[in-house]
């Protein structure tokens, strides 16, 4: 979801830094955000559990880009599972860091290169399971209520600058996560991992979290919700969680 926001900001012209560990996955991520038409798109090698990796990062951005920031997306989530039994101590750990102390280096690193753009937005994306909560996810929904909470300060810290601050939260999106997920179903439960029926039908099987619709998101289609979020069009919205859920919030 991440990339697809990236790729979005990129068919508008923007300048997109993109930061994860796996350099596979971020020189594919560069080609992309080129063809796209980012002018001068970056790929940065990031550790987002380490504060020094961040600020690196941060740093490489503003030599190369000037030393300003328009739009800052937190997309990275724990992939943390099991119940309150389950859990250990570490996990409990390592899920709080990942998703949600993550946004607050990457914020703190980036504010000041935001404060010197014209304009800033920044977006955190939160899950719509903070609110339909699943037993075997207890760590994973803490850090994403976490971080909806700590966006929900950031607006109202920074809206005097009028640097604005929303969560995005998505529900049953086919991102990398989900495909592992359903690739390792046994095959009579006859699965497609491709197809957007059916890994709504196994999300509503094995976890219980059906939508209106009858299918799960594609992740373009969160990406250009993230995107708008994130751009000078979004002008006077901050302090919002915007579900992107097909309608499962309300069933």
């Amino acid at each position: 979801m991440g990339l697809a926001a990236a790729e979005c900001f990129a068919e508008d012209g923007a300048n997109v830094a993109v930061l994860a560990r796996r350099q596979g996955p971020l020189d594919e991520a560069l080609a992309s955000l080129r063809a796209l038409g980012s002018p001068d798109p970056l790929a940065i090698p990031t550790d987002l559990s380490s504060a020094a990796s961040i600020e690196e990062a941060f740093a490489t951005i503003g030599a190369r880009w000037g030393g300003t920031v328009n739009s800052l997306v937190n997309a990275v989530g724990p992939g943390s599972q099991g119940n309150i039994e389950q859990v250990s101590d570490d996990e409990w750990f390592a899920a709080i860091e990942i998703g949600a102390l993550s946004a607050v280096r990457c914020v703190r690193s980036c504010l000041p290169m935001m404060r010197a753009a014209e304009w800033g937005r920044i977006v955190n994306v939160s899950a719509h399971s903070t609110k339909r909560q699943t037993a075997g996810l207890i760590a994973y929904t803490a850090a994403k209520a976490a971080m909806t909470s700590i966006s929900k300060n950031l607006s109202l810290h920074l809206a005097p600058e009028e640097i604005l601050v929303n969560t995005v939260s998505p529900g049953t999106f086919l991102s990398e996560g989900l495909l592992t997920y359903i690739e390792a179903l046994p095959p009579e439960r006859n699965v497609d991992p491709t197809n957007l029926y059916d890994a709504m039908r196994a999300i509503s099987e094995d976890f219980g979290h059906p939508a209106q619709m009858p299918r799960a998101g594609d992740p373009k289609e969160i990406g250009a919700v993230i995107a708008f979020v994130g751009s000078r069009r979004n002008s006077y919205m901050t302090g919002a969680n915007i579900n992107v859920d097909g309608g499962s919030d309300f069933t």
